[in-house]
């Protein structure tokens, strides 16, 4: 089983967890339902095209699913949501090129979420990112 496959039945099992999967006939789902704040977060390390990838789901009410889900949730939160709206954390980090290309894609709010990017290192995507990308125990 490669590890996308086992992370997308592990963000399933969260899911039927949370009680947001049912079994039976589908239905239309309530907005009621659904949480507000959710993202599925992926970190690949080098380029677009590795296979070196990792991933998880991330619920924010209540935090669930993240190594460091109420932190992330509480950067997202500060930012309204928008990962780019980040603050950049003041700290020191070599000049190693060693790409890392995150993606970031689900709800906040009424609004959707789609965002990726590449950062030179695991240290400046921390930096940027606080902990949403902190995928890592």
């Amino acid at each position: 089983m490669t590890y996308l496959t086992r992370t997308a039945a592990a963000a399933g099992a969260l899911l039927a967890a949370a009680g947001l999967l049912t079994a039976g006939p589908a239905q239309a789902a309530s907005h009621d339902v659904l949480p507000a704040n959710w993202l599925y977060l992926t970190v690949t390390k080098g380029d677009a095209r590795s296979a070196d990838t990792r991933g998880t789901l991330l619920l924010c009410d209540p935090p669930l699913g993240h190594a460091h889900a109420a932190e992330a949730c509480a950067d997202l939160s500060a930012a309204g949501g928008r990962i780019d709206r980040i603050p950049a954390a003041p700290v020191f980090c070599p000049m190693i090129f060693k790409p890392v290309t995150v993606h970031a894609r689900g709800h906040w709010g009424s609004r959707s979420v789609d965002f990726r990017e590449t950062y030179t290192s695991a240290c400046v995507m921390r930096a940027r990112t606080g902990a949403v990308f902190s995928l890592d125990d």
